[in-house]
């Protein structure tokens, strides 16, 4: 991988995780530009192959990550974000780093879960009293969490930032992609 791409890739996930992490946001300002960018570098040194190599990467990094938004899950900057690291890392970069940010993502969920006070214990005892109304009753209804019980926030693009870190520094190590 070109030095230039891994540059801009550390610079771009370095802004992006602080951004998420303090602000709760990654702004368009950082994930566009880079997407143009990484189409117009890969089309300027591989032409129409390299174009359509960052173009799969883009779109692939965002179908990925396009579901969980939809579904109030994340948000919409998270996609853009693994948009903008497929159009660095072409189709099978994007879903490597998606693969490391998802192991990276669900230890991090689960430790903010457990570092919670009873919100396991109540998250467990809601879902429990809808599934009991599910078998009794045949409806389904869910039960939120009260007011003052907020569910943990996860920063997202902190998370892609080290997942996909961690994927390219496996590669740069000689493994390659383990698919």
């Amino acid at each position: 991988m070109d030095s230039f791409l891994i540059i801009l890739l550390g610079i771009v996930l370095v802004i992006a995780a602080a951004n998420d992490f303090r602000f709760r946001k990654i702004p368009n300002l950082l994930t566009y530009p880079t997407m143009i960018a990484a189409l117009a570098y890969h089309g300027m040194n591989g032409g129409f192959e390299g174009l359509l190599f960052s173009a799969k990467g883009l779109g692939l990094g965002m179908a990925i990550l396009i579901l969980p938004y939809l579904l109030g899950g994340m948000g919409a900057g998270d996609a853009k974000l693994m948009g903008a690291v497929g159009a660095i890392l072409g189709p099978k970069g994007v879903f490597v780093a998606f693969l490391f940010t998802a192991i990276i993502g669900g230890i991090y969920g689960l430790t903010l879960l457990l570092a919670k006070p009873g919100y396991v214990r109540s998250f467990m005892k809601r879902w429990g009293t809808a599934l009991k109304t599910l078998i009794w009753v045949g409806q389904f209804i869910y039960i939120p969490p009260t007011k003052d019980q907020k569910k943990p926030r996860l920063s997202y693009g902190v998370v892609i930032a080290l997942g996909t870190i961690c994927s390219v520094v496996w590669r740069l190590s000689g493994h390659g992609f383990p698919i």
